[in-house]
């Protein structure tokens, strides 16, 4: 052990391998001394445990109804957060409600931040009116508000979880590609991209090879503390009927269901409204502790 962490802390590697695997390594370090990083590392590991194995943690079905067991409180024998107007159990459809959640961050975190990441790197290294349209353009989806967008593109396409998550999509990649070409802009005149031009490499090659891992850092740090929006605003989709449609269990909807019974039967909105905020903080917490471990103007602290 003594030998392989001296091997990872080799301050004159002797592989481009062993300089990954090491930075890696002193990244990890300087996260696990966050507490509040790791505690966001947790909850974002429990989310994706429970989506993964929902079948198997779940104690009830998540859509099975049973009127008479309607609206237990939390805490009855075999139902722990209780059941809502139908006889569900709650835990259970929260359980599986992360599965949609997990699913929505997924599909966003895969498609916004990248097609951003290209809109801003080709803008900000091309320059010109190529540059002038793409931030036109970027600044048209910004003039307006991401969920009042998203609604609106949601009742052009009709309700739906595949809908929900190409809204999202649409209304998320701007800050990316304003934050790309910002960056871009600090580094298309560096020496070493003088350099690989010389070399005879064409545009694409410097974008693709050289510019956007210079933006890549930020671009996660970016995506980690973005994951929280975007839940709220699928749940603000679900709640108004227009993301995931019943039976599937998601927690705005879940919400929006339960909001009638909020005066006598308060848990019925409150455990999927709880399920919401702990997720959102688990994201931010989490994004927070990247961002101090990828900065490069912290990585020496």
């Amino acid at each position: 052990m003594t030998t392989l962490t001296e091997w990872l802390r080799d301050p004159s590697p002797k592989s481009r391998v062993q300089a990954r695997v090491g930075q890696s390594y002193l990244g990890w370090l300087r996260f696990r001394r966050n507490p509040l990083a790791m505690a966001g590392a947790l909850i974002v590991l429990l989310l994706i445990v429970l989506a993964a194995f929902a079948p198997l943690i779940a104690p009830h079905d998540p859509i099975a109804q049973d009127l008479s067991q309607r609206l237990l409180p939390p805490g009855t024998p075999g139902y722990l957060m209780g059941t809502d107007e139908f006889g569900r159990d709650i835990l259970s459809r929260i359980i599986y409600g992360s599965r949609v959640t997990l699913y929505i961050v997924t599909m966003v975190a895969v498609t916004a931040p990248l097609f951003g990441l290209l809109v801003g790197t080709v803008a900000g290294y091309a320059g010109g009116w190529v540059d002038q349209v793409l931030m036109r353009i970027t600044d048209i989806f910004l003039a307006f508000p991401k969920l009042i967008l998203a609604l609106a593109l949601v009742a052009v396409l009709g309700p739906g979880i595949e809908n929900a998550v190409l809204a999202i999509a649409l209304t998320s990649w701007p800050p990316y590609a304003r934050m790309s070409r910002a960056e871009t802009l600090t580094v298309r005149n560096a020496d070493y991209i003088a350099a690989v031009r010389l070399q005879g490499a064409g545009p694409v090659r410097v974008i693709w090879g050289h510019v956007m891992p210079m933006c890549m850092s930020s671009v996660v740090i970016r995506v980690t503390l973005d994951m929280a929006g975007v839940i709220l605003t699928a749940a603000g989709l679900g709640f108004l009927g227009l993301g995931v449609q019943p039976p599937l269990p998601e927690w705005g909807m879940m919400i929006s269901s339960g909001r009638k019974f909020l005066t006598d039967f308060w848990w019925v909105a409150t455990m999927p409204g709880l399920a919401i905020f702990v997720v959102s903080l688990g994201f931010n917490l989490l994004g927070d502790g990247l961002r101090d471990v990828l900065d490069p103007r912290s990585a020496g602290k």
